[in-house]
């Protein structure tokens, strides 16, 4: 009887001393979201012991053991799709897009910084924009919107797990050629969640051993030239500029004078000159559009509206064709007019004729 008693106690004092390996089988059993377990929660284990003396069943003993989950604090920013982002001289408001995604296992504020960067998909970045500012995607439809999406220094009170869609909005600046390239990062980091509508202090990791209450731990990773474990992560874009490059040519010839008539017509007083202007867009260029051309008169000219003026007319080694269309004005000594889009390496011209004072 002794022998059995003392059997059943040594037995006791087993399962009470794996309590807590038997805890740590029952977290790594329990399902979680990717972020992992909420910070600040209690994990506690229940061992029971049911166990005979003599054949008698005894009263159940249990042991407990509790822990409160750390905060990890991860979080990623990513660019949305794979490509640098085709801008024109000047353009207004143009848009690059991120994914902001808050992997911590607890809610925070993740402070938002666009600023210049190196060129993120290739080539060399050899110009700044200017009116750099981030957005928040309001709406949710993945598509920047003026005047909807929100201006924004931080994202509030994202949820672990949460993302959000971030735009870096910028203008461009007039006079850059195609091919040039314009880098942006956007960089997000850990912000405390203290109160809705205000962003929280930053985040800063436990030191030392951990303690009984929520420690704070920094996972993120140096993918790229992140760095490790500093509470914040950044990705870029880039701008790369595809503009028209235009040239023009004006040429002129004569159609005939008062004398010759059109055989070997000569340039002398009362002979008719027709002037040619060529616009043409070079091959890899963006297609022009409104290209709008205006040409004073010289004083010893009289415009001929007789002929008028033509345009959208080609070009066939190196002289005019006579195959625009009637358009264009003339007033005040200046002849103008409005060539259709002008694609790359594409030529259109005007044609107008005057006499000769």
């Amino acid at each position: 009887m002794i022998k059995e008693r003392t059997r059943d106690m040594n037995h006791k004092l087993r399962l009470l001393a794996s309590a807590g390996g038997l805890a740590a089988a029952a977290i790594a059993a329990t399902p979680a979201s990717a972020a992992g377990t909420a910070s600040g929660t209690t994990v506690t284990n229940t061992v029971s012991l049911d166990y005979k003396v003599s054949g008698v069943d005894q009263n159940q003993v249990t042991a407990s053991d509790s822990f409160t989950v750390d905060r990890k604090v991860n979080l990623t920013v990513a660019e949305v799709g794979s490509s640098t982002t085709s801008v024109s001289p000047g353009e207004l408001a143009a848009v690059t897009a991120f994914t902001v995604t808050n992997t911590s296992n607890a809610t925070l504020d993740l402070a938002l910084s666009a600023a210049q960067a190196a060129a993120a998909h290739g080539g060399t970045d050899n110009f700044d924009v200017t009116n750099l500012r981030v957005y928040v995607d309001t709406n949710t439809n993945g598509a920047f919107d003026a005047g909807t999406d929100t201006l924004v220094s931080y994202l509030d009170q994202v949820v672990a797990d949460a993302s959000r869609t971030v735009f870096v909005v910028a203008d461009i600046p007039l006079g850059r050629s195609t091919g040039d390239v314009a880098g942006v990062r956007l960089t997000a980091s850990a912000a405390e969640a203290t109160a809705a509508g205000s962003q929280g202090a930053a985040v800063t990791e436990t030191s030392g051993a951990n303690t009984a209450g929520v420690d704070t731990v920094f996972a993120d990773t140096n993918a790229g030239s992140n760095v490790a474990r500093d509470g914040a992560h950044f990705a870029g874009d880039d701008y790369t500029v595809l503009a028209a490059a235009l040239t023009a040519i004006k040429s002129s010839r004569v159609i005939s004078d008062p004398f010759n008539g059109s055989t070997n017509p000569k340039m002398i007083p009362g002979a008719v000159v027709e002037y040619c202007v060529a616009v043409s867009n070079a091959a890899g260029s963006a297609t022009a559009t409104n290209v709008n051309v205006s040409d004073s008169l010289p004083a010893a000219t009289t415009y001929l509206a007789a002929f008028g003026i033509k345009v959208d007319g080609t070009v066939t080694a190196g002289s005019c064709n006579a195959d625009g269309v009637a358009g264009g004005s003339y007033a005040s000594g200046v002849v103008s007019g409005t060539l259709s889009n002008i694609a790359a390496g594409v030529t259109r011209t005007l044609v107008f004729q005057v006499t000769v004072n």
